[in-house]
């Protein structure tokens, strides 16, 4: 499952799954449709469900996902693996949140979560619960053994 478009690395990543065989679900949102950001192999997605916004777009990949992985992208990318996250403390997504730190892209991000749990914004027991890796074998140990983290009691 991705977000549903054609175009950047989910174009990439979509096309190529497709082309070695795989299963694409892709989330989009009507604007995106409207504007032609979508698949253009859409016919040949397993399946493709359009969302009336972009916050529904995020619910709903959250609610069929079993995780969540960022590519090296752009504020989107940013915005939507780190609302999942945040979502997970709440106790409202239960799915691992990896960023995929390829070429140390996002190793910048890495140590603000870092600073975030040093100066106490972020607990030492929830940093462990987001993972930024290189590897693939980390990674799938990561989501494989995850364990989604307790939500704060006040």
């Amino acid at each position: 499952m991705y977000g549903g478009g054609g175009v950047g690395l989910m174009g990439i990543l979509s096309d190529t799954v497709l082309a070695q065989g795989g299963k694409v679900h892709g989330v989009t949102t009507k604007q995106l449709v409207a504007r032609g950001a979508e698949s253009p192999k859409l016919k040949e997605l397993s399946d493709l469900t359009v969302t009336d916004n972009m916050s529904a777009r995020k619910a709903e990949m959250m609610n069929i996902s079993n995780g969540c992985i960022a590519l090296p992208g752009g504020v989107g990318t940013l915005e939507e693996i780190t609302q999942a996250f945040s979502w997970a403390r709440l106790g409202d997504n239960p799915n691992p949140c990896v960023f995929y730190n390829v070429n140390g892209y996002y190793d910048l991000l890495s140590q603000m979560f870092d600073k975030m749990t040093s100066e106490g914004f972020l607990s030492a027991e929830d940093r462990q619960k987001v993972l930024f890796s290189d590897s693939l074998a980390e990674i799938q140990t990561f989501m494989t053994h995850y364990l989604p983290p307790k939500p704060r009691q006040y």
